[in-house]
């Protein structure tokens, strides 16, 4: 590949991971201007996030299976074409299950485009020493995509209607799409690798399952019939996927990986991680908009500082970890997280900008050292030849917890919240009759559906009480994401000290062989040469780790 090619390929995979991810917190600083808009109840809230956030943990996987097959350049364009369509729906949406549609659909192309852009990273730099920066960028880029946007987001929900918001990535994802189509060159994996029908239904059912499970345990219960139901199918689905994926000849997601702590490691705490860190996410947005009372682009002022200090730290870590081991930047990374969202279980409704903002920052620095390292483990922890489907598992499980974040979260501020609001409402001099109609209404419909409600003088010390109980609600959900902060720092720290190399399985039994192409670095002892980190879980990561 010439430099122009090269310079080209990385570029559009940068641009490819900006247009995957700007519904992320787009859409998360816009939830109570939908809320609103809508009439939509907390449970709903959690399908508009979730909408887009399942079908890239369902079809990631095999999104990179046809990259392999097919061509990178395709699934690269089908994917950037996806984002724009469910923009577009999005965008003209009247109702929300219309704005869950172009959700799905942009979750769809972000799908296609997140396992891609990383394997044409890894296509164009296949020297592990020099593609650490290069993956750095890719990271910032994407951090810059959940920076930036969602300042624009508030101007516009200040000034036109939450429509509107969606209208950024259609323009960005066709633009993208013509440059592609005349500099990207085509390229494909290096192994014979089939499409794995089996693994991905059974994968799609369990992550779909699972998530409806934990949402409508939440907005229901977790004895309900469909609560029950659904979690039952997902156990069952996911022994499933795992069954089929050890006994087929061309796997979607070939188990052995995990045979690598390091891969293991990176995928639990990225995994873990983002359960946590989507779900604050969520509420954060909802504190800001219900308690606080603040315009969306005051919201997005605090809520960017976590991905603006992220992005900023993201420009230098590829040096950082020329001198630093992985296992340290993950660890310490995640703790000082863990230690901002326990900082920021104090706040209260009129907590001050500067207050939050220094959590916010500290936020922003813990995850800017770790995620650059968990995502470059990933890739550099197995051989080149299976780059892509190492990039598309760790983003599976990174977006299965992602998934997961505003459904827990979301559950847990809801019970947490309506079962403390009798109490709040009694303390502000609000019984009987009129306690027992908000009560109902928020049970009903969420603890926001109380701000709706017409209750003359008394809307005052309704409204004190609502903020009060969303409040505990809130700091129920900081505490569990701090402590799932914690369990993935402690994933990290344990599993990156260990050193098991993996083993590549015979062809057709379990996965492709290592010998597929000549070129490829194989498994095992000769990878831990060719590699400081593959496989073996060392614990320093090599400059293109990043």
């Amino acid at each position: 590949m010439t430099t122009r090619g090269r310079g080209a390929t990385i570029a559009l995979a940068c641009a490819g991971v900006f247009v995957a991810y700007l519904p992320v917190v787009t859409v998360s600083v816009s939830l109570p201007a939908i809320q609103r808009a809508l009439g939509a109840t907390t449970a709903q809230l959690s399908w508009v996030s979730d909408a887009f956030v399942l079908p890239v943990a369902a079809l990631i996987l095999t999104a990179g299976v046809f990259s392999d097959v097919h061509g990178r350049k395709k699934v690269y364009q089908v994917g950037l074409a996806l984002c724009a369509a469910g923009a577009l729906v999005a965008l003209c949406a009247r109702s929300v299950q219309m704005l869950w549609a172009g959700q799905a659909l942009a979750g769809a192309g972000a799908a296609a485009l997140l396992p891609v852009t990383l394997a044409l990273i890894s296509h164009a730099v296949p020297d592990h020493r020099e593609r650490g920066k290069y993956i750095g960028l890719w990271t910032t880029a994407m951090m810059a995509a959940m920076a930036l946007p969602p300042l624009l987001a508030g101007v516009i929900l200040d000034h036109v209607g939450w429509r509107w918001v969606f209208l950024l990535p259609v323009p960005l994802a066709l633009v993208t799409m013509l440059v592609a189509a005349r500099l990207l060159d085509e390229s494909r994996g290096h192994v014979d690798r089939r499409l794995d029908w089996p693994g991905q239904l059974t994968a799609a059912l369990a992550i779909t399952a699972l998530i409806y499970g934990v949402i409508e345990g939440g907005a229901e219960s977790f004895t309900h019939p469909k609560a029950v139901v659904a979690l039952v199918v997902a156990v069952l689905s996911a022994a499933a996927f795992v069954r089929v994926e050890l006994r087929s000849a061309s796997p979607m997601l070939n188990l052995s990986l995990f045979r690598s702590p390091a891969f293991t490691a990176s995928t639990l705490a990225a995994m873990i991680s983002f359960l946590g860190l989507i779900g604050f996410f969520f509420v954060l947005s909802l504190y800001f908009g219900l308690v606080q009372q603040l315009t969306t682009l005051e919201s997005a002022t605090r809520m960017v500082l976590v991905n603006l200090v992220s992005m900023v730290l993201g420009l230098v870590m590829g040096r950082v970890m020329r001198h630093v081991p992985a296992r340290v930047l993950i660890t310490v990374g995640l703790l000082i997280a863990a230690v901002a969202l326990f900082a920021l279980t104090t706040v209260g409704i009129g907590t001050s900008f500067g207050s939050v903002a220094w959590r916010l920052a500290l936020l922003g620095l813990g995850l800017g050292l770790a995620f650059p390292c968990i995502t470059g483990i990933a890739v550099a922890s197995v051989p080149p030849q299976w780059a892509g489907m190492a990039a598309a598992g760790n983003n599976a499980f990174r977006q299965v917890g992602g998934a997961l974040g505003p459904a827990l979260m979301g559950a847990l501020l809801t019970v947490q919240a309506v079962g403390t609001l009798p109490g709040h409402l009694a303390d502000a001099g609000l019984t009987g009759e009129r306690a027992r109609q908000i009560t109902e209404t928020a049970e009903a419909s969420g603890i926001g559906a109380v701000a709706g409600m017409e209750l003359g003088v008394h809307t005052e010390r309704a409204l004190a009480a609502m903020s009060e109980a969303f409040l505990d609600g809130l700091r129920l959900c900081l505490f569990v994401a701090a402590a799932l902060l914690l369990l993935a720092a402690l994933a990290a720290a344990v599993l990156l000290r260990a050193r098991r190399p993996v083993t590549a399985p015979p062809a057709g039994a379990g996965g492709p062989a290592a010998t597929a192409d000549a070129t490829a670095a194989p498994v095992g002892a000769e990878a831990r040469r060719s590699s400081p980190a593959h496989v073996t879980g060392v614990p320093t990561i090599a400059p293109d780790q990043g």
